[in-house]
C-alpha cells in the first residue's frame, strides 16, 4: 500500500500549503477536509515561509554578487602584498638595504621567499604587517619603499579591507535569513502534518483509492513502493493484453 510521505523540500512545502489553501478558500468550513483551526494557522505560517524563502534567496544572491568584486579586490592586493615584499628583498640583494629591514615586516632576516598568502587572514594579516612596518621605517626617517609605495599598497588593502567587512555582513544576513528559515520550516511542516491527519481522518471511511484520490486534492503525497511499482506495471500490461 502507497505510504505518505510528508513534503522534503521548500517547493514541495509551499505546493502542499497552496492546495490545502485553495480548498480553504473555495470550500464553506463545513465541507472543508480539516479544521478551521488548522486553517487559521495555515494562513498565519504560508505568508511568513514566503517571506522566509524570499529573504534566503535574495541574500544568498546579493553575497554571490558581491563575492565576484571581492574576490577581484583580494586578487590585487595579494600581488601588491607579493610584490611590495620582493621588492624589498631584491633591494636586500642588491645592497640598497641591509637584511634587518626584513624584520619591520614581521619577516626572518634571511627569509628570502614571499610568505603565504594563501587565505584571507594571510593577506590581511601580511597587509597589516607591511603597512605598520614600513610607516615605523619612514619615523625612523629610512627611504620609502618604492615600485609599489607602501602608500599604493594601503589603497588596495583598505578597498579589499572594506569589501571584506562589507562581504562579512552578508555573509551574517544569509545566516540570519537560514536560521530563520529552518524556524518556518518547523512551523510549516507541523502544520501541513497536522492538516493532513485531519484529511485522512475526514476520509477514513472512504475505500483505499478513493481516499487517496480526495486528500491528494488537499496537497497530500502518496508514494508507491518499489514492489508496488512492479506490481502496478504487471497488473497494466496484463490489462492492456486483455484488452487488445
Amino acid at each position: 500500500m502507497p505510504y505518505r510521505r510528508l513534503p522534503n523540500t521548500d517547493s514541495a512545502r509551499m505546493k502542499s500549503l497552496k492546495s490545502a489553501h485553495t480548498k480553504g478558500k473555495d470550500l464553506p468550513p463545513f465541507k472543508l477536509a480539516f479544521s478551521a483551526s488548522s486553517y487559521r494557522k495555515m494562513q498565519a505560517v504560508l505568508p511568513q515561509f514566503e517571506n522566509a524563502i524570499s529573504e534566503h534567496k535574495n541574500s544568498l544572491n546579493l553575497q554571490a554578487e558581491k563575492n565576484k568584486e571581492y574576490q577581484k579586490r583580494l586578487k590585487k592586493v595579494r600581488l601588491y602584498i607579493s610584490h611590495f615584499v620582493q621588492v624589498v628583498n631584491m633591494a636586500i640583494t642588491r645592497g640598497d638595504l641591509v637584511p634587518e629591514t626584513r624584520n619591520y615586516f614581521g619577516l626572518e632576516e634571511d627569509e628570502k621567499k614571499v610568505p603565504s598568502l594563501s587565505s584571507e587572514e594571510d593577506v590581511i594579516r601580511w597587509g597589516e604587517q607591511l603597512i605598520k612596518g614600513e610607516q615605523q621605517r619612514r619615523n625612523k626617517g629610512m627611504n620609502p619603499i618604492t615600485n609599489p609605495t607602501i602608500a599604493v599598497l594601503k589603497v588596495h588593502f583598505d578597498k579589499f579591507m572594506e569589501y571584506h567587512h562589507f562581504l562579512k555582513s552578508l555573509k551574517d544576513r544569509s545566516q540570519r535569513a537560514q536560521d530563520q528559515l529552518n524556524e518556518r520550516r518547523s512551523q510549516v511542516d507541523g502544520v501541513i502534518q497536522q492538516i493532513w491527519n485531519e484529511v485522512e481522518h475526514t476520509y477514513t471511511d472512504l475505500p483505499e483509492e478513493m481516499r487517496r484520490d480526495k486528500a491528494s486534492e488537499y496537497g497530500l503525497i502518496y508514494v508507491f513502493r518499489k514492489n508496488e511499482l512492479n506490481n502496478a506495471t504487471l497488473f497494466q500490461s496484463s490489462r492492456i493484453g486483455e484488452i487488445g
